[in-house]
Parts: C-alpha cells; structure tokens; sequence
C-alpha cells in the first residue's frame, strides 16, 4: 500500500497555527509523506479566525481544501470527494462538526481504504469518554482500523485497547531540519528564557508554577512569554515581557537567542507521560538548550542533564538558569540537536507511519536514515 498512497486527511489547520498547535506536527508529517511519494488532501474549516491568521500558504506538498464552517454542505461535498482514498484520517480537534466527521468517516471504509482516527490529544479524549459512557465517540472506537496518536506512550495504548480499539500506535512528534534549525540570535528576543504556549485552562496553573514562579525568583534575569491569551486577566512579573502570538517564522529565533528555553506540558500529558510537544522538537531542532518539566518517557526522546535539563517546579528552573553558563548552555543545545536529528526527524515519522498502515512492526530508528541538510552535518 505504501507506493503512492492517497490520504485524505480531516484536521484543524494545515496553513495556520493560530490557536492550533498541532499545526507544526501535521506540517512535518505531511511534508515528510509527501517526499515519499504520497499525495495528501487536506481539509480544514474555516473557523476561529485561523483563515485570517494565515502563516503558511498553500504549500506544494499538500493541497488544502477548506471548507464552510456555517452549515454542512461544503463539508459533505468534501466527504464525497475524499471517497475511494487509500486512507481517510479524522484527527481530533477539528473545533466544528468533530461529532459529525468521527462518524461520518466511517461511512468511507472500504477494503481498499482504511480509516484512522489520529488523536493529537489523547489525554484530554480518553478523559472525557472515559467519564461519559454516552460519549458519542466511544462505541466508534472499535471501528476504526486504528487509532493513532502524537503522544501517550503504553497508558494510552492500555486505554485505547481497552476501549476497544483495534489498534493503538504513537505517532510522536519530531523535528523538520528543513522548517525549524539553528539560526543567528535576534535583539528581538533577548533574553535569560523564553516560554512559548497559548493560555490554556490544564495547563495555566503549571505555567504560574514553573515559568512565573521562576521569574520571580530571579528578578534580575528577563523572561519572555510568547501566546495568546495571556493579556487578559492576568498580573505578569515585572521581568516577564509578554510577546503574544509569535508566528512560526519566529520560531527558530525565539528558541536560539535566549540562554534557555522553556517547555511546560499540559497537565494531562505531563501526567500520562510519553508525550514530547511539538515545542521540545523545535526547540531541539534549533540547537536550543532546553529546559522542560519532568514527565515519564522523557529519556526516550532526549537524555536528561546532557541533552536537556529537567525540573521539578518552579525552583528547580531558576536553579538551572543561574547555574547555567553560556558554555553549558550551547552544550546542551548542539547535543539535542544531533540527537533529534540523528533519531527524530519527520523522516523518521513518515516511515514509522508506512509500516504501521502496511501492518508491519515500526523500523528501529536506527535503521532509518534520515536526510540532513548539509549547512548542519558538521554540528
């Protein structure tokens, strides 16, 4: 199946990372299929004003199809055309019709094309059928051909199995050597460290605890807090200087003009584990010295006090950041990047992906070699 492959792919955004921050993870895939030979049709609502904040047009490796999100017409026109695919993917959080779309999928399986229901936050959905047995989603899950996931690691795979599914495989999140790598510092986003995440309610009090409480432990050390939501209702430290939505250009400069960089998961990842955000990969990828909060699984991904600094709170942050030295710091960094590129590239991804719809065990990844751009083969 994996030579030429058709995939029709129901998600949030492709072309906007406006309050969608499973953007960077569906370009990197998609990206990565599409230089494997596979065509990629996705579709998207347009809602949430995600159209007007466009970063990214349409791209030569995907053709983005968006549809109405005012009645259900266009969206049914949609279905119709995504008939016959090799394979039809609903991703979670779509934001409009998700009830709709995790059935009406279903109507498009066929023995020549599987249905996937990829979950990008597998935490927040197994939570919510796990606490409603009328959840309309869950007598679904059986049906799908799989389920996949960007994160969760074996508690996600035990809930999804024993929800019934026939089978659970992570996905997890990675880097794109060509969209996120080492660039010159930018004035723009000097500082001691950047933390980058929209407002969101499982994951405010973690940042007042980790980030905030940090800043005011050094007040003589400059915090940048970059996302939406945070100029509303909420008292920053004098040393915080809030940077709002910071568009992917940006991305490679927040993360290499800093000392550091923060990552803060949501609680609901940070408490199943095995769930690296897209923002662990890019800070990596840009050759960053990351900071992030402690969360089982970490070391698969990046080896902690040699590729990554781990905290506990607050306190542990602000201990990292003073006893941090510049010399440490660019450590730190070059070694996450040699090894996220090296083991966790979108490459990697898109094959690991192959062989689960072909129903092969995953590659090792060390078997799996990943092109490098060659202004970074000398890191």
């Amino acid at each position: 199946m994996s030579a030429g492959m058709q995939i029709a792919f129901f998600g949030s955004s492709l072309v906007s990372a406006y309050w969608n921050g499973a953007a960077t993870y569906y370009r990197g895939v998609i990206r990565a299929l599409h230089a494997r030979g596979h065509r990629v049709t996705f579709y998207e609502p347009d809602a949430f004003e995600r159209q007007q904040h466009r970063d990214l047009p349409d791209p030569e490796w995907a053709e983005v199809v968006v549809y109405s999100a005012d009645g259900t017409a266009e969206l049914e026109r949609c279905l119709e055309r995504a008939k016959g695919s090799d394979v039809v993917v609903k991703a979670s959080g779509v934001g409009v019709f998700d009830e709709l779309l995790e059935a009406a999928v279903l109507d498009l399986q066929r023995p020549e094309t599987l249905v996937a229901f990829w979950d990008v936050d597998a935490p927040a959905t197994l939570e919510r059928v796990q606490n409603d047995p009328r959840d309309p989603f869950l007598p679904l899950i059986p049906r799908y051909d799989m389920v996949l996931t960007y994160g969760g690691g074996p508690p996600v795979i035990n809930a999804y199995t024993a929800l019934g599914a026939a089978r659970c495989v992570p996905i997890y999140n990675a880097v794109d050597p060509e969209s996120h790598h080492p660039v010159p510092p930018d004035p723009r986003f000097s500082g001691s460290l950047a933390f980058l995440g929209n407002r969101l309610p499982d994951r405010e009090q973690r940042v007042f605890d980790f980030f905030f409480d940090a800043a005011r432990q050094l007040p003589d050390e400059s915090f940048l807090l970059g996302g939406s939501g945070w100029d509303a209702g909420v008292a920053l430290p004098e040393n915080v200087r809030h940077l709002g939505h910071v568009f992917t250009r940006d991305h490679n400069a927040l993360n290499c003009t800093p000392k550091a960089v923060l990552n803060i998961s949501r609680e609901s990842m940070a408490r199943f584990g095995y769930s690296p955000a897209t923002r662990v990969f890019e800070a990596a990828g840009a050759g960053a010295c990351l900071i992030t909060d402690a969360w089982e699984g970490l070391e698969l991904f990046l080896e902690p006090d040699a590729e990554v600094l781990v905290a506990e709170d607050g306190a542990q942050v602000a201990e990292h950041l003073q006893r941090l030295t510049p010399e440490r710091a660019e450590a730190i960094g070059r070694a996450a990047l040699r090894r996220v590129l090296a083991e966790h590239t979108y490459e990697h991804r898109a094959r690991e992906l192959e062989a689960v719809l072909e129903g092969r065990d995953a590659l090792e990844s060390r078997d799996i070699v990943s092109p490098v751009p060659s202004s970074l083969t000398q890191l």
